[in-house]
């Protein structure tokens, strides 16, 4: 493995920690899975699809679970890749799909979710409000209330959002540009903090000779969540920007709209979100759908055991 490869590697793992909240056991266990791959395939990050797709040949003495967590290790590395302009391609494509299921990521409820900004509300309603609070308010209120990757919202530039207009434009991973709507709340939280943002910065959150880290902003939703009493380990970016879809899907919104405003290329990486009580579901066909109250038709049992009455 060359040295270059070492580098991205070390980049792509600081990425896991800070955004995915990554331990250090899945970190380590990603390193020797990447480091191993790429000194099978004579180097990593600029390997050929044709390469990548021998992978499968040369795994096939180890178990399936094996073989998943290497595969996982290498399909994130290239999204990595990807996201930040490294390869202009993904050749995760070529890589072998183990039939393991795919486990649902960690969730927040609403009534948790309301108490980061019960919190952020008290900070504010301070005399003298601290300019990191609204600092907070404004990541917080993006970050949940838009569904924004960490590495987008970090850097998001100074002039982002304009006040007459209520979404973002953003271009994400593989170079695909979407429409983010940005609620009214997410709007007046940068209003009030951009007055704290230098006027040279090209930053929204600037930091140093930069703009905020990924895991600058790890640590800071860690740490709001210590002080609203949920344990930090459930929390992270990633679990806010799930928690942004999850809870739009329980109130009603389309698959397909979230699939855009996430910024999925494939609507099957959406559906992993899609942990809404199954009754519900059952109970929307049989409340909307046209078949349901169509005259003229004898009713049916139905499916979830709740008969209407004759």
């Amino acid at each position: 493995m060359g040295q270059d490869d070492a580098a991205l590697i070390d980049r792509f793992l600081e990425m896991m920690a800070a955004e995915r909240g990554a331990s250090r056991n899945t970190l380590l266990a990603y390193r020797t899975d990447l480091t191993g791959a790429g000194d099978l395939l004579g180097g990593l990050a600029q390997a050929h699809r044709e390469a990548i797709g021998t992978l499968a040949a040369q795994w096939a003495t180890l178990a399936a679970s094996s073989v998943a967590r290497k595969t996982s290790a290498l399909r994130a590395f290239y999204a990595f890749l990807e996201e930040e302009g490294l390869r202009a391609d993904n050749p995760s494509a070529a890589l072998p799909r183990p039939t393991r299921g795919r486990s649902l990521p960690k969730i927040l409820s609403t009534a948790e979710v309301d108490r980061f900004f019960a919190l952020i509300a008290e900070r504010l309603a301070v005399e003298h409000v601290a300019p990191l609070d609204l600092r907070l308010s404004a990541l917080i209120e993006l970050l949940y209330g838009s569904g924004l990757r960490a590495t987008e919202l970090v850097s998001l530039p100074r002039r982002a959002l304009a006040h007459d207009r209520p979404f973002l434009i953003l271009k994400g991973k593989g170079a695909r540009e979407r429409l983010v709507p940005i609620s009214d709340r997410a709007r007046a939280a940068v209003a009030g903090w951009l007055p704290h943002v230098p006027a040279d910065s090209p930053w929204l959150f600037p930091s140093g000779k930069s703009h905020l880290s990924r895991i600058r902003l790890y640590q800071l939703v860690k740490m709001l969540a210590a002080a609203v009493g949920i344990a930090p380990e459930r929390v992270s970016p990633h679990v806010l920007r799930h928690a942004f879809a999850t809870h739009l899907l329980e109130g009603g919104a389309d698959l397909r709209a979230l699939q855009a405003m996430l910024g999925h290329a494939d609507i099957g990486t959406t559906q992993i979100y899609t942990h809404v009580d199954s009754r519900r579901l059952v109970e929307l066909v049989n409340q909307r759908h046209p078949l349901a109250t169509m005259p003229g038709r004898n009713p049916h049992p139905r499916v979830d055991g709740d008969a209407p009455s004759p």
